[in-house]
């Protein structure tokens, strides 16, 4: 196992401190390669805030309660808040290596939320990257040399250090918006040029590698009403039109909005538009005349 690691005034002890922002109070990192487990039980939590980033393999964390056990694997920050329960193992045979930073400070809770990290959540995925690595190892020859002026260069480096992470989180959410939107839109172009087929959205969706509730659910974020929603508004607009410049027949109209039973069609018209086909042309005509 390799261990390298820097404390503040070379004091093991958790602290504290509400005389600046933000204060670096220690750092460093773990490498399990042939060790079998190395754990962390602090029932209490700590009095700092902890920031701990797997950099490779995985680590077993226990949030909230003993029993509860969550898997997180490298590219991805655990944050601990003062006092909060922390118990957490790491194996030899996952091959993990982490690095690990405390800070305390009088307003590190709005400095983490400008960055990203908001108070519900323990986890974040900010991908692996050398260069966190080297900020980490950065931070910790500071603790360990104490050159002049190092706890501001200390406080510069974790700052630099949120921002590459918020960098990355802003970027993957930008991404996973991007996909969002490209399938939405090839969702909502597909079902208004398909519109009067028999359109299964279950098989839409498993077309698409998607789930059908998180179809169901992103497309409504997107369009304000539900696919089957989406589709029926197009018929009947289509529909209307029908009716106020053909001479074809409700039957026929029906069949072409996608139809084949034109009493549900003219029930399913009359719940939309408070009347059924026939009262409609009746009363679009009287207007036009």
């Amino acid at each position: 196992m390799y261990i390298n690691s820097g404390y503040k005034d070379h004091s093991v002890r958790d602290f504290k401190d509400k005389s600046r922002p933000l204060i670096v109070g220690s750092c460093g990192t773990y490498r399990l390669i042939s060790h079998p487990r190395l754990p962390t039980y602090r029932p209490r939590g700590r009095l700092d805030f902890q920031m701990i980033y797997i950099a490779s393999g995985q680590a077993h964390f226990h949030f909230g309660s003993p029993e509860n056990e969550t898997i997180v694997t490298a590219g991805h920050v655990v944050l601990f808040r003062p006092k909060e329960f922390q118990k957490y193992e790491y194996y030899g045979t996952d091959k993990t290596e982490v690095y690990w930073i405390h800070f305390t400070g009088n307003d590190v809770r709005n400095i983490l939320r400008q960055y990203g990290f908001s108070d519900q959540q323990n986890v974040f995925g900010v991908g692996t990257s050398l260069e966190y690595e080297e900020i980490f190892k950065k931070i910790i020859l500071e603790l360990q040399r104490c050159p002049m002026q190092y706890e501001e260069m200390l406080t510069f480096l974790l700052h630099q250090l949120l921002i590459l992470f918020q960098r990355k989180m802003t970027k993957k959410k930008v991404m996973k918006n991007e996909y969002l939107d490209r399938e939405m839109k090839f969702a909502t172009a597909y079902f208004s040029e398909q519109y009067n087929r028999d359109i299964h959205i279950e098989e839409y969706a498993r077309s698409k590698g998607m789930s059908v509730s998180w179809f169901i659910r992103n497309f409504r974020k997107y369009t304000g009403t539900t696919p089957m929603q989406y589709i029926t508004s197009i018929r009947i607009t289509n529909a209307q039109m029908l009716l106020e410049t053909t001479g074809y027949s409700i039957n026929e109209i029906a069949r072409i909005v996608g139809y084949d039973n034109p009493l549900y069609f003219s029930r399913l018209f009359h719940k939309q538009k408070g009347c059924s086909p026939s009262v409609y042309r009746k009363q679009s005509r009287q207007i036009s005349y």
